[in-house]
């Protein structure tokens, strides 16, 4: 796992007890046409990949940080859901707002 998913899935925990997160695909898409979001994260593993196939293209046209994590459980767990998730977007930062700055930084260097 790349230092730059690690820290995406920090940012959700901590937002989690200290910010407010949009579960789901259909929220975070609502997320991201609304202009809320401020971080996007999503699994690589879901299926059919059309689910989720939309959020980066979406967050690059808002130029909002977008986030490829490996697999739905970790996502689900980071966001302390007792399910997975295919996707996840921080709208309130809280106390993770250094660490979506890093994040957005990063990325964009990618």
């Amino acid at each position: 796992m790349s230092e730059l998913n690690e820290k995406a899935l920090e940012a959700i925990e901590v937002a989690k007890s200290t910010g407010k997160l949009r579960k789901g695909t259909n929220e975070v898409t609502k997320a991201l046409e609304k202009g809320d979001a401020k971080l996007v994260v999503y699994a690589k593993d879901v299926s059919p990949a059309e689910i989720t196939m939309h959020l980066p293209v979406l967050a690059k046209e808002k130029s909002i940080p977008c986030i490829e994590v490996a697999s739905k459980d970790e996502l689900g767990a980071a966001a302390g859901l007792p399910v997975k998730t295919a996707a996840i977007a921080i709208v309130v930062e809280g106390e993770a707002k250094n660490l979506i700055k890093e994040i957005s930084e990063e990325a964009g260097k990618e």
